[in-house]
């Protein structure tokens, strides 16, 4: 099926990121956040997992260390960054990286135990289409996890929509969590996660206005929402 227009458009921004080298900062900015959902997501060593929206692979890699038995998918809508990926993992026998966005999955149905989105999801084109398409990839009684830094709840946040290039989604944690419900995940459920990292005495970037909102929007957290295909 020929790419949609949203699809090109997200595939020549993130082109461009992996080309300016922001695919190998993004494990630096998003770790402090993706660590504690590591623990609340509880892999196991057979566990089979998509990670979906993978970027330069980094937390592919991590993945597949933590589940050795199982076998390990990195997804991007963006070759580059999946040219970039497969660079740098060529040590790992359990890891494959694909092209693809999650309006259509290139994965059989009934495959993974654990499908993890990390800063993603809100630049899908169709979350509730996405959604529905990871429910089909994943196996009975495996569970979906996303986490994303851009949502409703957080005002310190809002500002990114008119700094970036491609259009984005901001919804809340109700709004996320009715589309789970609606794509028929069971224990749909929300946790905000904190970010540990010490706030510089002055902030000099471009995402925030100045450090004390860039200290408010990390002591408010992140956006974790996760729900399971019910077994039969």
């Amino acid at each position: 099926m020929p790419d949609s227009q949203s699809d090109q458009i997200l595939r020549q921004e993130f082109n461009r990121w992996a080309d300016a080298g922001k695919g190998e900062t993004m494990e630096h900015d998003h770790w402090p956040i993706t660590k504690p959902a590591l623990e609340l997501i509880q892999i196991t060593p057979e566990d089979n997992i998509l990670d979906a929206g993978c970027g330069a692979g980094w937390l592919s890699r991590i993945l597949a260390q933590r589940a050795p038995q199982g076998r390990v998918i990195g997804m991007d809508i963006s070759d580059e960054m999946v040219r970039h990926a497969r660079q740098k993992s060529l040590d790992y026998d359990n890891l494959v990286f694909v092209v693809g966005g999650v309006n259509e999955i290139p994965w059989e149905p009934n495959f993974f135990q654990r499908v993890i989105s990390i800063e993603s999801s809100y630049y899908w084109p169709d979350p509730a289409r996405g959604i529905r398409e990871i429910y089909r990839v994943l196996a009975e009684g495996g569970s979906a996890w996303i986490l994303i830094n851009y949502y409703r709840d957080n005002p310190d946040c809002h500002q990114w929509a008119e700094k970036l290039e491609v259009p984005v989604h901001l919804l809340s944690a109700e709004e996320w969590k009715k589309m789970f419900r609606d794509a028929r995940f069971s224990e749909v459920a929300h946790k905000l996660i904190p970010d540990p990292t010490p706030t510089p005495a002055v902030y000099t970037g471009r995402w925030f206005r100045d450090a004390a909102q860039l200290r408010a929007f990390r002591e408010m957290g992140a956006l974790l929402i996760h729900g399971s295909k019910p077994a039969p």
